[in-house]
């Protein structure tokens, strides 16, 4: 059958064939490329994460002794000398822990999970498409 455009509806078909090929591979090639990038950050952010905690533990394992026994010094004679010393190196710790965690968390939540480009650009060809086929109509 020849359409009015003179093509068949076979070179039709087929063209249309090649050109939704072409679509989902450009998609595809797409999505994993902004997939690789998102893990490239999920890569460093994790370990950073991992670090932090790691620091964390061997700072107060290392230095709490020495800074305990300097912070009891300011309170020398009171029988909780000791007991607010390791209250407050506690209280330093924590900080620097709940610092370099929050860093980790925040390059973690920047480049998130879904992702945004190809979500996007499938959606303006969703409404391409859309178009496309109510003005073939």
């Amino acid at each position: 059958m020849i359409n009015n455009n003179g093509r068949s509806t076979a070179e039709v078909l087929r063209e249309f064939k090649e050109e939704i090929k072409e679509f989902a591979t450009t998609r595809f090639l797409m999505l994993r490329s902004e997939l690789s990038e998102k893990l490239d950050t999920w890569k460093v952010a994790i370990p950073m994460l991992l670090i932090a905690a790691f620091v964390g533990v061997v700072a107060f394992l290392l230095l709490t002794a020495f800074f305990v026994a300097l912070v009891a010094m300011a309170f020398a004679g009171s029988p909780w000398a000791y007991t607010l010393s390791f209250g407050i190196v506690f209280v330093l710790y924590a900080l620097i822990a709940g610092a370099m965690a929050a860093y980790g968390y925040s390059a973690m939540k920047s480049a998130g999970v879904a992702p945004e480009r190809t979500l996007k650009v499938l959606k303006e060809d969703g409404v391409w498409l859309q178009t496309e086929a109510r003005t073939q109509v």
